[in-house]
């Protein structure tokens, strides 16, 4: 996929993130939105790491190991920004 369309895709999987987290805002639309997008790259190098194949275009897997990274990385930036 272009950097256009991991971006899309991120804030996207940002939005649903920031749903499942519990807790405020992690500090507006565009916090959430590059949480987002960094997320969705790292669940996408770590889903390939552990071989869960390549994310290389738009289907359920990708999409869902995308909000995977989203939540963790948000919930890891709230959990730092409470300490």
């Amino acid at each position: 996929m272009g950097i256009v369309a991991w971006a899309v895709f991120g804030l996207v999987a940002g939005a649903i993130a920031r749903m499942l987290v519990p807790g405020s805002g992690a500090g507006g639309l565009v916090v959430t939105s590059m949480l987002g997008v960094v997320g969705a790259v790292i669940g996408g190098f770590i889903g390939t790491q552990l071989g869960f194949g390549e994310v290389d275009g738009f289907d359920i897997r990708s999409f869902l190991i995308a909000i995977g990274g989203a939540v963790v990385l948000l919930a890891g930036y709230r959990m730092l920004r409470r300490g």
